[in-house]
């Protein structure tokens, strides 16, 4: 389902099922509730949406989990879809190529069909050969009445050669050039003012005028009577004039299409082919074939084609197309695997855990191609200024024509139509609505080859005026990979033994790296897990359940008083030295009494003390805020020489430690990782989220960092600086251009100097405007990180 639209549809038809007392269709969990009188078969409610010829699929399961069958690509991640490369109108887009209907500019092709990104551009080349075929005979033509003595005056009279321009000139106006004059009709018809307002009306102005002289010259003032006996025309202006804009918007065409190479390098990462083990045999597959819990052979330099998990075998495989770490990574029984990775020198098998459109590199291409079509607050000072641009400059024009007509020297008449036509064409609104987007898309892309996976534009902005940064410490500063180090029991009853197996029965439920370490010792140990009831995990606190008709509670000193579970002091004078070591201890209480504990080490990533230290340098204050204990805390601070932290933080205390400082004038980041981040994460300036971390992390944070270190949040904090740098210097291009140019193109130089502006480079100064912004911006491609 879509839309409202959808929605109706649903309800219109299950409304029809016999037994259906009410029907409620929720868009965002896409869910129908059903009230009946009796029990309805699923075929029924099938059979019911029939109608719809297969747009809408129905189950009591999840689809994704049920329908294994349907196998997205991961193109389809990138659709077909064109839009405005100024997002005029927002996030819209359009199923066909065209121009936007409110800044004129062509549409941009986003996918991957390499049809219709060649046929784009294939079009405009076409009509720019003919346009400058048929443009520069009418150029040398006009341009040799300049000479004294005019050898094509001897082959036929002026008049001819002007009737001879006028016939050259139809195919660039009405076929070449016609797109520039519908994109002006359409500017005026529904009055959003744009770049083609103007070339329309400065070339058609020029073009007209030309006509009309050469049908009625006995209509015209004397100034515009050439020494020839013959009017004066401008099919050159008018042709030169349109045929380097179409040059301008050829260029910009290629230059849109190095902005997204980014996402078409990262669909190029998926094979076409796998080869799948097919009771016991090797066979060759389409990559569309392939179903979830296939078993797949990956040799030597072979791309991985979905996610998955290593079963036998052991290799090194080459991540840095989604990581942005050069080093291959080692793998092993068990280990994951991603989609568009390269195997190295090793033969593995895997099996398919996430085909298509759901797996991570189809997660990155879709943030990318949505970032890419983001609009930064940073655009809306062009906005503002480009809503009042071409009125201003239409206006200007009209003053031009009446002060060079009013005041100007013989021929005044000419002088006043060049100039007003001069300034029409030299002023260039695209530059300025250019300078944002087209920076942004290339910085997305950046971004996403090194690692980087920005969710929308304004992000860029954000980051690059970072003043403080929280980091969480489990999964964000530390490895996330915890290990258990010893279980100690301190009752008679429970020995070590049934203490790891209540705790692993309990935490097998939980998402928390720690439950994960814990569950894993028991593996280990060859301690088998029992089945847990009433499972509750407490933000911040721990975990707690029933098993084996006892309840238990497993994790800090906060849960223990939350459940009214008493602690002997001796016992946590003895657990407060453990945590003075940077080690974490998780209380274990059975039937309300504390029975033992589990000590558990987390390794200090790498690249964490370097990382935060570079943050530092770069003037970002940098503070830990973690649910752990204080002592623990305070050991992994010391060794990060960490001035700030706070310790035993409930996720509420992190979204209100956020609050405090945002309220105090400081841009804050957070980074993190888990669940319980999620909500300081979404309340933060910028939420940043390990790759390595959950789902809901990832989905509540601006930027996801794909290797799930803190190097790659400097990474960041570079880019963003370069981004925002960047659309700096295109609006200032683009506003000194405007500035400069249109007084020049007005001729305020000529009382002074005796120079004038030529319509015909008006023309090559507007085209390159826009281009050279865009060349600008593809400098982003080149920022070293």
């Amino acid at each position: 389902m879509s839309c409202e639209g959808c929605k109706r549809n649903i309800e219109r038809s299950v409304s029809q099922v016999s037994g259906v007392l009410s029907q409620t269709v929720d868009l965002g969990s896409k869910s129908l509730v059903i009230e009946s009188d009796h029990r309805i078969d699923i075929e029924e409610l099938k059979s019911s949406l029939s109608t719809f010829k297969g747009k809408y699929k129905i189950s009591e399961d999840p689809i994704d989990e049920q329908d294994q069958h349907v196998r997205p690509r991961v193109h389809d991640m990138a659709p077909s879809i064109y839009y405005c490369p100024m997002f005029c109108e927002e996030d819209k887009t359009y199923d066909s190529p065209g121009f936007c209907p409110r800044c004129g500019m062509d549409l941009v092709y986003s996918g991957t069909d390499q049809a219709a990104l060649n046929s784009q551009g294939a079009e405009l080349v076409v009509k720019f050969r003919i346009a400058i075929v048929l443009t520069i005979p009418i150029f040398l033509i006009a341009m040799s009445d300049m000479l004294v003595t005019n050898p094509l005056y001897q082959l036929m009279p002026p008049l001819y050669w002007n009737w001879f321009q006028f016939i050259l000139s139809l195919p660039v106006i009405f076929y070449a050039c016609w797109m520039f004059f519908e994109r002006a009709w359409v500017s005026f018809r529904t009055w959003n003012l744009n770049m083609f307002s103007l070339i329309g009306l400065g070339a058609g102005v020029a073009w007209l005028f030309s006509v009309f002289a050469l049908v009625l010259p006995s209509v015209l003032p004397g100034q515009f009577i050439t020494h020839h006996g013959v009017p004066q025309v401008y099919f050159e202006a008018a042709t030169v004039i349109l045929t380097l804009v179409l040059l301008g918007q050829l260029l910009e065409a290629r230059a849109h299409r190095q902005t997204s190479l980014a996402i078409r390098s990262l669909l190029n990462l998926v094979p076409n082919e796998a080869i799948r083990i097919h009771n016991g045999q090797d066979e060759m597959v389409l990559i569309e074939e392939i179903l979830i819990g296939d078993i797949l052979r990956i040799k030597p330099g072979d791309k991985i084609p979905v996610d998955g998990i290593v079963m036998s075998g052991n290799s090194s495989v080459e991540e840095s197309m989604i990581t942005g770490e050069p080093i291959p990574v080692a793998k092993k029984t068990g280990d994951t695997v991603l989609a568009g990775t390269i195997n190295g020198r090793g033969t593995f098998t895997m099996k398919s855990e996430k085909i298509g459109a759901r797996t991570f590199l189809a997660q990155i291409i879709r943030m990318v191609d949505t970032a890419s079509r983001s609009r930064a607050p940073i655009q809306n000072f062009a906005d503002r200024i480009s809503s009042v641009f071409v009125p201003v400059v239409i206006l200007i024009s009209v003053v031009t024509y009446i002060t060079w007509f009013a005041v100007g020297p013989d021929p005044a008449s000419v002088y006043a139509l060049v100039n007003a036509i001069a300034v029409l064409i030299i002023a260039c609104p695209c530059a300025l609505g250019l300078a944002t987007p087209v920076s942004v898309m290339v910085g997305v892309g950046k971004g996403a080859q090194s690692g980087i996976l920005i969710k929308e534009a304004a992000t860029f902005e954000k980051l690059a005026n970072l003043d403080t940064l929280i980091l969480d410490k489990t999964g964000t500063i530390t490895e996330g990979k915890p290990s258990v180090e010893k279980v100690v029991s301190i009752s008679k009853e429970f020995n070590e033994s049934v203490i790891t197996q209540f705790a692993a029965s309990i935490n097998k439920s939980s998402e928390h790296p720690l439950a994960d370490a814990i569950v894993a010792y028991s593996i280990e140990t060859d301690i088998p897990v029992l089945s847990c009831q009433n499972f509750e995990s407490i933000s911040g606190k721990g975990v707690t359940g029933t098993v084996s008709t006892h309840t238990v509670h497993i994790g800090n000193q906060s849960l223990l008083k939350h459940f009214g579970v008493e602690t002997n002091p001796v016992l946590i004078d003895e657990i407060k030295n453990i945590q003075s070591t940077g080690k974490t201890v998780s209380y274990i209480a059975i039937d309300d009494e504390v029975v033992g504990y589990i000590v558990i080490e987390d390794v200090i990533k790498k690249t964490s003390k370097q990382s935060i230290i570079d943050l530092r340098d770069s003037g970002i204050d940098v503070i830990m805020l973690t649910g752990d204990n204080v002592l623990t805390a305070k050991a992994v601070a010391s060794e990060l020489q960490l001035s700030s932290f706070k310790a035993e933080m409930l996720p509420e205390d992190k979204l209100n430690e956020i609050r405090a400082i945002q309220h105090s004038g400081k841009v804050v980041a957070m980074a993190g990782d888990g669940i319980n981040d999620a909500p300081a994460l979404a309340a933060s300036d910028v939420g940043i989220a390990m790759g390595t971390g959950t789902d809901v992390a990832i989905e509540s944070a601006d930027i996801t960092l794909v290797k799930g270190d803190l190097s790659g949040l400097n990474r960041a904090h570079h880019l963003s600086k370069g981004v925002v740098r960047n659309i700096r210097q295109n609006l200032f291009f683009a506003l000194i251009y405007n500035t400069i140019g249109i007084p020049i193109a007005a001729g305020v130089l000529f009382p002074f100097f005796g120079i004038l502006l030529s319509p015909m480079i008006a023309a090559a100064a507007m085209s390159f405007s826009s281009v050279s912004v865009i060349g600008n911006a593809l400098r982003l491609q080149f920022l070293k990180l």
